[in-house]
């Protein structure tokens, strides 16, 4: 050891040493998230290989009994916290509902602005991201269709911002793992993928059922060829397991928005503050304690007191508002979400470990033998519908692949075939509550569950069927890249993607549709134009004059985020907003000498 190390003291840094301290960090940077797996080199998207552990020990009785203890701990905390965070993904939705109940109830009322298919689909969009479930929206929906409020021609734009509005719940839970660079990288591209696929079906099936109507002809012969009778909704196994913990915390009566987009409109709360009596049939009011998607009779001398008894529940008799009670359970249930997934990553990185994390990987992204490797895609979807079917829920589905594609368990390529098979499942469990309709809305409520199905299949069709045209999955990559350089720039994508751009495109619906083709036309042109010089730069520039070989002649901040970068983290009051993180440690080891020589050692 050199004398002044010896004798406490430490060289001035040089350049030589700062140079080796930020190649060691910028190596460290790339390292899998998974303990006990090698780095995968410097591509956050390849697969880490299994570290070579050695010859295998032999282990004590006593040890194997601590280890097989503290692994069915593990197991039970890690069960325990995935169902209070499907738990606080149910309330986050009730949250949503007390926020924006009336706003999506009396958007639906504009007739001529949803005869207007980029407003329905942008209405659509709005509605689910208000709510937070599609088969709230959904149940409007044919509930308008089914009183002659709506035609089925104005409900296909509608069904489809539906699908698009519910892929929210995946990029929110994304951003909970933005703590981590390259496993925010990683869930955030696999939450994008999903809006991904949805905006380029409906960027192309829109404009095709506005010219055809293709959607709603195929649905009507699916209708004539089936014979359909009233039946029963097939039992909800996720809602049986998480009711009895959420009815303690709140239960809505979401037959109130249908009743006001339905113009049955009522100054009564949302909360419920009565609950059907078990083994009566429910009352058949018009008063505000009628529950269900569906508006009740007139007329009926059913009284609450005859079938009903008051709800058990946190906010029961509350004196606050819809509003006021909403705000409380978004906080609350934002923070219990985001705290289960934090000790569910936490967990999933203590217990895939070593042999165990690469059969696991192995297991899951495994491909078929070739020549039929190609079906093992085909074989997640169906996977993916199955699962959702049984989930009940599209939502919690793939707000549950996020975490796992997180922590490197799940790769983009196998989690996309799942994402699709998600958007088919939740459409056949559509499909089964709409069997369970009211005789005079069987056949509209089948009708709209079909032209759903129908729209997915044909997304399926589109962007998997043909590997080449698979364009959602390395545009989400992208979009993890640049999400992991620039971390705000998800809060820009969220907010932008669903709320920004869907409102402008609303706002100019109001002032007709040739004031929309005016504005929107030259803007989407341009998007498109700047797309395809981008691709052409990248893989064919000899083709562009030289002027438009590079984006150097444009003023930095258009064709660069780090302007942005410098003005967003310049305003940010907290260090974890910089996105130099590097940076940062290199000006740490300048300052701490102790932290060079150790590399020097």
């Amino acid at each position: 050891m050199p004398k002044s190390l010896a004798g406490g003291q430490f060289p001035n840094p040089t350049l030589d040493a700062i140079d080796l301290v930020d190649r060691n960090l910028r190596n460290a940077g790339t390292s899998s998230s998974i303990p006990g797996l090698e780095e995968g080199g410097t591509d956050p998207w390849a697969f880490p290989q299994q570290k070579n552990t050695g010859e295998l020990k032999e282990v004590s009785t006593a040890s194997r009994l601590h280890q097989v203890v503290v692994g069915f701990l593990k197991a039970c905390g890690l069960l325990g916290n995935l169902y209070f965070f499907i738990c606080s993904l149910d309330i986050l939705g009730s949250a949503f509902q007390l926020l924006g109940s009336r706003m999506a109830g009396d958007i639906f009322k504009d007739n001529v602005v949803l005869s207007n298919p980029v407003a329905g689909l942008v209405i659509g969009v709005l509605v689910t991201v208000l709510v937070q479930s599609s088969s709230t929206s959904s149940s409007i929906v044919v509930s308008m269709v089914a009183s002659k409020l709506l035609t089925v021609q104005m409900s296909v734009p509608i069904i489809m911002g539906v699908n698009v509005g519910t892929s929210i719940t995946s990029t929110l839970v994304s951003m909970a793992q933005s703590g981590d660079r390259e496993e925010f990288q990683r869930a955030f591209s696999g939450s994008a993928v999903h809006g991904i696929f949805n905006w380029l079906t409906v960027l192309v099936l829109l404009p095709l059922e506005s010219a055809t109507a293709a959607l709603e002809r195929l649905s009507e012969l699916a209708l004539g060829a089936a014979s359909l009778q009233p039946g029963r909704q097939a039992p909800n196994i996720l809602k049986a397991l998480t009711q009895p913990f959420t009815h303690l915390i709140i239960q809505l009566d979401t037959g109130m928005i249908t009743s006001s987009a339905t113009g049955n409109t009522t100054n009564g709360s949302l909360i419920k503050q009565w609950c059907d009596v078990q083994g009566k049939p429910p009352p058949q009011g018009s008063n505000e304690e009628c529950g269900g998607f569906y508006p009740c009779r007139e007329n009926s001398t059913a009284t609450p007191e005859e079938n009903r008894v008051p709800c058990h529940h946190l906010f029961v008799g509350t004196g606050l508002t819809d509003l006021a009670v909403g705000f409380i359970l978004l906080a609350g249930s934002l923070l219990v979400l985001c705290t289960c997934l934090v000790l569910i990553v936490k967990l999933l990185n203590s217990v895939l470990q070593g042999r165990i994390a690469q059969t696991v990987k192995t297991a899951i992204n495994a491909d078929f033998p070739f020549p039929f490797g190609w079906l093992s895609g085909y074989l997640a979807i169906l996977v993916g519908a199955g699962l959702t079917f049984l989930l009940q829920s599209s939502s919690v589905f793939t707000a549950a692949i996020v975490p796992l594609m997180g922590v490197g368990i799940i790769n983009l390529e196998r989690a996309y075939p799942l994402f699709l098979g998600s958007n088919i499942g939740t459409t056949t469990t559509a499909l089964l509550a709409a069997l369970a309709s009211p005789a005079d809305m069987l056949l509209f409520a089948v009708q709209v569950a079909l032209i759903h199905f129908f729209f997915n299949l044909a997304g399926i069709l589109l962007w998997y069927l043909v590997p080449v045209l698979r364009l959602p999955i390395p545009l989400a990559k992208r979009f993890g890249d640049l999400t992991a350089q620039y971390r705000w720039a998800a809060v820009v994508y969220l907010l932008f993607t669903f709320l920004l751009l869907p409102l402008a495109a609303f706002g100019l619906s109001l002032a007709g549709g040739s004031v929309l083709a005016a504005v929107g036309g030259p803007l989407v042109g341009l998007v498109l134009l700047i797309i395809l010089i981008n691709v052409l730069q990248r893989h064919r520039p000899s083709w562009l004059p030289p002027c438009l070989r590079s984006w150097a002649w444009l003023p930095l901040w258009l064709h660069s985020l780090e302007p942005w970068d410098r003005l967003v983290t310049g305003c940010c009051p907290c260090s974890a907003c910089s996105n130099s993180s590097m940076t940062s440690k290199v000006v740490h080891c300048y300052e701490n000498p102790e932290v060079i020589a150790s590399q020097h050692l």
